[in-house]
């Protein structure tokens, strides 16, 4: 199915999807059910409200069938629509006929003709229409009023299809090129926009260093020797930095705080991060963060691995906890359960 959204929707550039378009169908087809009522013969009602539906299926379909041009079966369908409406109208109506209203089905199908060029089936229409035609100079033939009478009534309708074609000769070029121009505009947006965002993060990154830094490069200018604490935070913000780069992944406030906490007691805390989170589900990545945090709460000593494997590996993340009194190892599956603790 094509997208409510779908730029190459020729239906789009028309207003074939409008509340406009949809009330013109709704008149169509009360107006040929109205004409249709008020010329019925006495006899094969029938055959009069299978014509009616057969049209009014076609009308509905022109403008409620997504694509461009119109999917063959549809298409296959439109086409038979003329020939199928006439037929079973001339099947009952009387001989000779008294007013061109009674062949109703000549004009509404010659509508639904010209909306099939612009939908782009521009030959199938003059298929239909020819079919329409012939049909209509085999009955005249058959019933003794001669081919010429089945041609005047029916092929005056011609005009509308020229026209038609015309204009679809004229019209769907251009909206080639608009569509051509539209996508264009699209993806020129987008870019912008990508690097809108780039240059955000980079301000964004740039504001948050400045703050995490400066005050320690202030205290580096300084004449006096450098404390215990400020080794100690130095050290602390290098670390941050590498989990920054190395680990984009686990750099949420939380993990960041969890994690410079665990620091502050002693523990090694090495984050790795090679993005299998990027394409995670939203539970599987909230359960992994949760445990990251609570083995970073949890540690004490040691050293605490914590690693995003790459995409398509049998384990999303692992967690390795490295004590003097051995080594625990927790892997994660792709739901964010863990599978195997050693």
């Amino acid at each position: 199915m094509t997208p409510p959204d779908d730029v190459r929707d020729v239906r789009e550039l028309l207003g074939m999807r409008t509340h406009a378009a949809t009330a013109i169908v709704i008149a169509f087809v009360a107006t040929f059910a109205i004409v249709a009522w008020a010329n019925r013969p006495a006899e094969g009602e029938w055959a009069v409200a299978g014509a009616w539906l057969v049209i009014c299926i076609g009308a509905v379909a022109l403008i409620r069938v997504p694509g461009d041009p119109l999917p063959a079966p549809w298409t296959a369908y439109l086409t038979v629509v003329g020939p199928i409406a006439i037929a079973l109208i001339l099947m009952v109506v009387p001989v000779p006929i008294i007013g061109l209203l009674q062949v109703w089905p000549l004009a509404a199908a010659t509508a639904v003709y010209t909306y099939m060029c612009v939908r782009g089936r521009t030959l199938w229409a003059w298929v239909g229409m020819t079919v329409m035609i012939v049909t209509c100079i085999v009955w005249a033939e058959m019933t003794g009023q001669g081919a010429a009478h089945g041609l005047s009534i029916s092929a005056m309708n011609l005009a509308p299809v020229a026209m038609a074609t015309y204009f679809a000769l004229t019209i769907r070029p251009a909206a080639r090129d608009i569509y051509a121009l539209r996508r264009q505009t699209l993806a020129r947006a987008a870019a912008e926009a990508a690097d809108l965002a780039i240059l955000e993060e980079r301000d964004r990154q740039l504001a948050h260093l400045d703050d995490l830094a400066r005050p320690l490069l202030h205290r580096l200018t300084e004449s006096e020797p450098l404390a215990d604490n400020d080794h100690r935070a130095c050290a602390l913000l290098e670390a941050h930095l590498r989990d920054s780069l190395r680990a984009p992944g686990l750099a949420g406030p939380e993990l960041t705080a969890a994690a410079r906490t665990a620091r502050s007691r002693g523990v090694e805390v090495v984050l790795l991060d090679d993005h299998g989170l990027d394409a995670a589900e939203e539970t599987a990545r909230e359960r992994i963060l949760a445990a990251a945090s609570d083995a970073m709460e949890g540690a004490v000593n040691g050293t605490l691995t914590i690693r995003i494997l790459p995409p398509r590996r049998d384990a999303l993340a692992t967690i390795v906890h490295t004590t003097p009194g051995g080594i625990a190892r927790l892997e994660y599956d792709h739901d964010g359960h863990p599978v195997i603790v050693s």
